[in-house]
């Protein structure tokens, strides 16, 4: 059983939570967010806390398979952590925000906002234009472009989608990469004398 699931998700000062039928909602000061809960996992709102658990333990075989043969428990098991670790993101999202960074390294390499798309000149013939999904915010400088977001899924789909563009190469280092990211640079190959 997770570890994980087992701790309740403490919702801060300006943050609430309401639990409906199989829909989860966190609001707060930076917006709201749903989760929809999956079968053989219960959530309830106890003291400003999310607490997690497990709905219908009882039939487990020794192998941790339903005695059904399915398997229903193991995935509500799986469920459990994925739920908590997923709202406790949320929780995190609508209260302070998640940000990702993404630089451009290469001579040339720039990115411009026009509208509501981040256009990218990164050594192609032609400019590679990627519209910005609703719920992110862009800053595009130069060289960098910062996102911010209430939900990390999206905010983390949408920034690697950025980064598969031109992803950085061993040899120069050229391509986009996350400001945090350590590049793993490779020697090139020596010239005869």
């Amino acid at each position: 059983m997770s570890r994980i699931g087992k701790l309740p998700v403490a919702l801060p000062q300006g943050v609430k939570g309401f639990v409906a039928g199989n829909i989860v909602t966190v609001e707060g000061p930076r917006g709201k967010l749903n989760f929809t809960i999956r079968s053989g996992v219960k959530i309830d709102v106890i003291d400003e806390k999310l607490v997690f658990s497990i709905i219908g333990t009882d039939g487990i075989g020794t192998d941790g398979i339903g005695t059904d043969g399915i398997g229903t428990d193991r995935q509500a098991k799986a469920d459990y952590g994925t739920a908590r670790a997923t709202l406790n993101n949320m929780v995190h999202g609508v209260s302070k925000g998640w940000t990702r960074v993404l630089e451009l390294v290469g001579v040339g390499f720039v990115a411009k906002l026009q509208g509501n798309s981040i256009v990218l000149a990164v050594g192609f013939s032609h400019e590679v234009t990627m519209e910005i999904p609703n719920g992110i915010k862009a800053v595009v400088t130069k060289t960098k472009i910062e996102l911010e977001s209430t939900d990390r899924e999206l905010l983390g789909t949408f920034a690697a989608k950025i980064r598969q563009v031109q992803p950085p190469e061993p040899y120069l280092g050229k391509g986009i990469k996350y400001s945090d990211e350590k590049v793993r640079r490779k020697a090139g190959k020596t010239g005869k004398k």
